[in-house]
């Protein structure tokens, strides 16, 4: 499989064990992670590395000290955002995803902040949920599904 070159974007993430996570699912597909601060906890915590396995050390991480750095540093064109909540107008399976794109999530307990969102209504994207008791998905496991989906056209 080509190294593709789409990026995890974790915005203010709180639970280290969710960021771990998907730290290993990134090595393992040879993507990067980039985490927006502030997070819930620290870096260091054995539950990041343990979520993460042996794998943490291989993350390709870039941090960025708010939403606003990130957007200066990485200059990324509107149409490679891809911003996930449970509220979005389409599904994951609603758009061709380019190869150089950014998935964007939330916080778990919140999701994005509105402020990161507004305009940004056509690039909102949800998981489809069949009972709807289940309002969302556990953040590392929203992730692996739409980063699968993502890579669906890059075989």
């Amino acid at each position: 499989m080509p190294s593709p070159c789409l990026k995890i974007v974790l915005v203010t993430p709180e639970i280290p064990f969710n960021t771990g996570a998907i730290g290993r699912t990134c090595v393992a597909l040879e993507l990067e992670l980039i985490l927006i601060k502030p997070y819930g906890f620290s870096l260091d915590e054995k539950t990041v590395k343990r979520a993460g396995t042996r794998y943490w050390q291989d993350v390709q991480l870039r941090e960025y000290e708010d939403w606003a750095s990130f957007l200066a540093a990485e200059q990324p064109l509107r149409d490679r955002l891809y911003f996930f909540e449970d509220n979005g107008a389409q599904t994951v399976y609603d758009t061709d995803y380019h190869p150089d794109s950014y998935l964007i999530f939330g916080k778990e307990s919140t999701g994005l902040p509105p402020d990161i969102l507004s305009g940004m209504e056509d690039r909102l994207f949800r998981l489809p949920m069949r009972n709807p008791a289940v309002k969302s998905l556990n953040l590392s496991n929203a992730a692996t599904a739409v980063i699968y989906q993502a890579l669906r056209p890059q075989g």
